[in-house]
């Protein structure tokens, strides 16, 4: 489905902008957060994986349980899915994960069982959290795909992605929520870096370019959602997206992308330690 929508505006953005459309009939040029995100941790890995399309890493137990428990949380706020249902809904499609991910991963069962029951806890508190946080509020779309051209500089680049949840409430605000799974949850140093919270500010920022909404009637949440946590299993929490962090953040974007037109790539050895291609032939 995501594939699908994303398919559907690329090719609406190119029909309704010509322009950007590059010669020799190529797709319009296009940048997420989560390449991004890679090419500002590592420039040499962001080569490898976007430009030599080297992909090692195909997914794991944490991967799976991520992709599981956010389908259910979308089935969920639609349809205020009863919970005995949803677990099953989580059930079958943590199965149908797993089963992908089993034919290039060996699965540790022990942490498949343990994420089988984390996942019916969370589930549980998913609309309850959502009320006790918003109070009253409407769901505007799930998954909300995002296309849109890059305006706050000169470039051919759209911006992509998939904004998890849209809620509206009452006074008019529009919320940005992004689930994220973990395990007890996020420290101070985490919940405030930068890098993590531009998500938020540019899913923000082209939200309001697609529907023309005040970036002032537009807030934006993580929700996390905890796997071994005891209490407090959903848990959701402002982030400040201001002018100046908008401004920051697009910075950053414009820098990826000169960088990236242009070639320049170094290592960050700082960056090496969880990288999948440390010590490879493709990182030496």
């Amino acid at each position: 489905m995501k594939k699908q929508q994303l398919e559907e505006k690329e090719l609406q953005v190119a029909q309704e902008n010509p322009q950007l459309v590059q010669l020799e009939n190529k797709p319009v040029k296009k940048i997420s957060y989560s390449e991004l995100k890679i090419w500002a941790e590592c420039s040499h890995k962001h080569k490898l994986i976007y430009i030599e399309k080297i992909k090692k890493f195909q997914g794991n137990e944490y991967t799976a349980f991520g992709t599981a428990i956010h389908h259910v949380n979308e089935v969920i706020v639609v349809d205020n899915t009863k919970v005995e249902n949803a677990k099953l809904i989580f059930q079958k499609k943590f199965l149908e994960e797993l089963t992908q991910i089993s034919k290039t991963h060996n699965l540790n069962k022990k942490l498949v069982n343990e994420m089988r029951e984390q996942g019916d806890n969370i589930v549980e508190f998913v609309l309850p959290a959502l009320s006790e946080y918003f109070g009253k509020y409407e769901v505007i779309s799930v998954e909300e795909p995002i296309y849109e051209p890059i305006t706050c500089f000169e470039t051919e680049y759209n911006f992509k992605g998939f904004i998890d949840l849209i809620l509206k409430t009452p006074d008019g605000k529009y919320h940005v929520i992004d689930w994220k799974t973990c395990s007890w949850g996020w420290d101070m140093k985490k919940r405030s870096d930068r890098l993590v919270t531009y998500q938020l500010t540019l899913y923000k920022n082209f939200y309001s370019l697609k529907y023309n909404i005040d970036v002032k009637d537009i807030e934006t949440h993580f929700a996390l959602l905890k796997r071994t946590s005891k209490k407090d299993r959903v848990e959701i929490f402002r982030v400040t997206s201001g002018e100046r962090k908008m401004k920051n953040a697009t910075d950053l974007l414009q820098k990826a992308i000169v960088n990236i037109e242009s070639g320049v790539n170094f290592k960050n050895r700082m960056s090496c330690k969880y990288c999948e291609f440390y010590k490879t032939e493709h990182c030496g």
